[in-house]
């Protein structure tokens, strides 16, 4: 009989000061004096913003000045602050500048390009250092004096170092992602269109954007009446004109919704112009996400987030928001730091004996990498065999789909910091098999037809990012694929058979010549 081991808990966080760990100038204020300790202080604006110098202890040595967003304005604020420096004898200087979406930028890179170091004050930090002092009286100069309470407490947060890949990875994957929801609602509005011009088409034929047929038809004709008219040959006709392959049946299905349906409205024509505007506007949104995608893995493979597509259940996009969301994972010491940026933890209200720890996720938060993470854990509960078996027993026990979410979503983060810092590819007890990064991205850039010299480029970088262990295991679908013969039925070429031998040999796997024709090469 053997004894369950005991789970090993984690041992609590020990704080060492109240102050944020990127934050702290108490060291450098004890050292040169707080007296000849500046702090610069910058409320920011879109065309101009106000900035204010004063000494640790917050004596004001430089009153609030607006500086313009300009070159000339930029160079005489730092001249400025060079000749108060001498003048005030200050022997160590930071920029707090607060965030103000895009608009602290300027400020930041001047002062950044002209030697100075610049650390972040969070919006909701100066607003709480602001309201004990000055309570419903919110000015620029307020906002200083409380962005310089916050850098003297520790809340001026020096920021990581801006990686150009994941800046350009972020700006792509928010751009698709805003276009996907706008085609959303643009779908919306064109089966508004469509119950008026030709009422019940889409509910006859199931989803008309999956039934090609069906939606190139109602582009083509304005009534019921004139499909009853063409008939059969008539759609067949149609459709053969647009190269839309289709099925008798499929046709047939259109026809008998037509013998029932009544007239649309009297307006049909105008019905019909809307139609297919919207949809002209929805297949040139389609186009653009497709390019959008391609610019995401080509910007993924330059990554260690390409190891997450070894996990089922993640493709090419979620890897790729969660990336451009995450940033470098040199930023992270620990899974727990990911979780705490996106705000998957409780709100928690304790005094006392009183501890409510079970309340609502924290509203201040990343959303973006929230979203971006729960998207992935949701995909996961429905198409990872591991996280299916965990959503069964959740739902056995009465859990709720949100909190499974949560759930899941913290186990990913645990198992995608291990991955990416650690280089490794998905391994798990609970799983027969990963999924192979180099036939996930093959099939990826067929689907979406790119260009083969940025196939083999992009291919060619993400074998780099695998682990030299791994890269005879990633091989052996991508040789099982080139001796496959080709179906007769398939149309188009088979253009990624040209690069196979290549990325093989960037994998360290040699295609060796057989000997006797014929011969099932081996290797």
């Amino acid at each position: 009989m053997t004894t369950a081991t005991p789970r090993r808990t984690r041992r609590p966080h020990r704080l060492t000061s109240v102050a944020k760990p990127s934050g702290v100038l108490h060291p450098r204020g004890l050292k040169v004096g707080p007296e000849h300790f500046g702090i610069v202080a910058f409320d920011c604006a879109k065309a101009r913003s106000k900035g204010m110098l004063a000494d640790f202890y917050g004596r004001i040595l430089v009153p609030p000045t607006t500086v313009e967003h300009s070159r000339l304005g930029f160079e005489n604020a730092i001249a400025a602050l060079r000749q108060a420096i001498t003048t005030h004898d200050l022997r160590d200087v930071i920029i707090a500048i607060e965030q103000t979406g895009v608009y602290h930028r300027p400020i930041q890179r001047a002062f950044t390009a002209a030697g100075f170091e610049t650390r972040i004050v969070h919006p909701l930090t100066s607003k709480q250092f602001r309201l004990p002092a000055d309570p419903q009286n919110k000015t620029d100069d307020t906002d200083l004096n409380a962005i310089h309470r916050a850098a003297v407490n520790g809340f001026g947060l020096i920021e990581p170092k801006r990686n150009r890949t994941y800046q350009e990875l972020q700006l792509i994957e928010r751009h698709r992602r805003d276009l996907v929801r706008k085609n959303a609602t643009l779908r919306n509005q064109i089966h508004v269109e469509l119950d008026a011009l030709l009422p019940g088409l889409s509910a006859a034929v199931g989803n008309l954007f999956d039934h090609e047929p069906a939606r190139v038809i109602a582009r083509q004709v304005g009534s019921a009446q004139e499909i009853r008219a063409l008939g059969l040959e008539g759609l067949a006709a149609i459709l053969k004109a647009q190269s839309v392959r289709y099925q008798r049946r499929s046709l047939t299905r259109i026809l008998a919704w037509a013998e029932q349906t009544h007239n649309g409205t009297e307006l049909s024509g105008v019905h019909h112009k809307i139609f297919t505007i919207l949809d002209d506007e929805r297949l040139a949104r389609l186009r653009t996400i497709r390019s959008l995608e391609r610019d995401l893995a080509a910007q993924l493979v330059q990554t260690p987030y390409v190891l997450l597509m070894s996990i089922p259940g993640i493709n090419v996009v979620s890897a790729a928001e969660f990336a451009g969301e995450m940033g470098p994972i040199e930023n992270y010491p620990s899974d727990r730091a990911i979780t705490g940026r996106a705000g998957l933890f409780p709100a928690r209200d304790q005094s006392d004996t009183v501890d409510r720890c079970n309340g609502p996720l924290v509203h201040q938060a990343n959303h973006a990498l929230r979203y971006a993470i729960l998207q992935i854990a949701d995909n996961l509960l429905q198409c990872n065999s591991y996280f299916r078996g965990l959503y069964a027993g959740w739902n056995q026990a009465g859990v709720n789909r949100r909190l499974m979410c949560v759930r899941a979503a913290k186990r990913f983060c645990r198992i995608a910091y291990r991955m990416v810092a650690g280089r490794q590819v998905f391994r798990h007890p609970s799983c027969r098999e990963r999924h192979y990064i180099i036939e996930k991205l093959s099939t990826f850039y067929v689907e979406h037809e790119t260009a083969m010299d940025q196939v083999l480029r992009d291919l060619g970088a993400a074998a780099g990012w695998i682990p030299l262990a791994e890269r005879g295991a990633e091989a052996v679908p991508l040789k099982a694929a080139m001796t496959q013969v080709p179906s007769r039925r398939r149309s188009g070429p088979y253009r990624l058979g040209e690069i196979l031998p290549e990325v093989l040999l960037r994998l360290g796997v040699p295609m060796v010549e057989s000997q006797s024709k014929g011969e099932a090469d081996l290797t």
